[in-house]
């Protein structure tokens, strides 16, 4: 099975399209409806859906404001007015809000006969497919065999637990709900999962918030390996940052998607519909394939950046999060502590 080195799988370069919000006056007076979409989603790399969608659709301005997964989820309980889509990669979180009762139908031919292993209920919609990855700097392989496994990871944090001490970065799972569902997902598919964060502990790991904060370390040398980014950020990144490499896991390979869903109180629930049905169909998804790294759901698109591409590549070690009620169980809070007292005692650090 070949290895996937990004970025030299593909030569491809985004054209970044900023989509700039009119403030509400301002579209009202063009007779245009502001959509309010609330998402734990990089502008940068969304940049080009949006900027599709409103060639497509002039009478919607797109307000899009990127948070973190955790205001993201905040928002979506509490806000008012409330946003009118809300997007996030925290799954368990989107499920959660769904089964209370936050989200509202789409009853539309793209929803239902969207992919029934990418949504639930007609409400909530998985609509990327975007691969976990190791990330590491290109000189680690002066040193030491860049990890290609999990296992490699485990045995480098071992056997170079000096050299390494500070330098290895991943998710902090108390403030970040992505980080914690990845962490989940290890659990479950890795016997070995505990031994791994032990060794991580060992390490000095430095735990951070987002992908983003991790990429920064690793292009200005804090950090050597990244373990468990968000692949979309980091083959983004790596296309200006030829001093990383991003690897997708031999051993296997979590994928998770971006969930979103239309509020039960959205202010303009006919423009969410739009918007949502956009990111549900042919042309919202070929521009997912072929201009941005947040990878494809639907089969039948084309383009270097597509679900059934990854699959091709990794084969049966690919393992996406389902979307279906078992994501509820992630954010049971006896589930929680449990899982987080077990995580303080196997890392031994300040702050996990």
């Amino acid at each position: 099975m070949a290895r996937w080195l990004w970025p030299h799988f593909s030569a491809f370069v985004v054209t970044l399209f900023l989509a700039v919000s009119l403030p509400p006056s301002a579209a009202k007076a063009q007779n245009k409806t502001t959509l309010e979409v609330d998402a734990a989603l990089d502008l940068p790399v969304v940049a080009p859906l949006l900027a599709a969608f409103e060639r497509a659709h002039p009478e919607i301005e797109v307000s899009f404001q990127d948070r973190s997964t955790l205001e993201v989820d905040e928002r979506a309980r509490s806000a008012s007015p409330a946003p009118d889509v809300v997007i996030s990669s925290a799954m368990p979180w989107q499920m959660a809000r769904v089964n209370d009762g936050l989200a509202q139908p789409l009853n539309s031919d793209a929803a239902r006969e969207w992919p029934s292993w990418a949504k639930w209920r007609n409400e909530v919609f998985g609509f990327t497919f975007e691969p976990i990855v190791t990330v590491y700097r290109l000189n680690l392989a002066r040193h030491m065999l860049p990890p290609q496994t999990h296992a490699d990871l485990h045995t480098i944090l071992n056997t170079h637990q000096e050299m390494l001490r500070g330098r290895v970065t991943t998710y902090s799972p108390s403030g970040s709900g992505i980080g914690y569902t990845l962490f989940q997902q290890d659990a479950r598919y890795s016997p070995r999962f505990w031994d791994l964060v032990a060794a991580l502990g060992a390490a000095d790991v430095q735990l951070e918030n987002s992908t983003q904060k991790m990429l920064e370390g690793l292009t200005d040398g804090r950090y050597w390996v990244g373990y468990n980014l968000l692949g979309s950020y980091a083959i983004q990144w790596a296309r200006s940052h030829p001093e990383l490499i991003v690897q997708i896991p031999q051993d296997y390979s979590l994928v998770m998607m971006r969930m979103a869903f239309i509020h039960r109180d959205a202010p303009n629930p006919e423009a969410a519909r739009t918007f949502m049905n956009f990111l549900l169909s042919a042309d919202g998804q070929q521009i997912l394939a072929g201009e941005t790294p947040l990878f494809s759901v639907l089969p039948d698109v084309v383009g270097p950046y597509t679900s059934q591409r990854l699959r091709d590549q990794v084969g049966e070690r690919l393992y996406p999060i389902p979307i279906d009620a078992s994501l509820l169980a992630f954010v049971d809070p006896m589930r929680r502590d449990v899982f987080m007292n077990r995580w303080r005692r196997e890392i031994r650090i300040l702050n996990p």
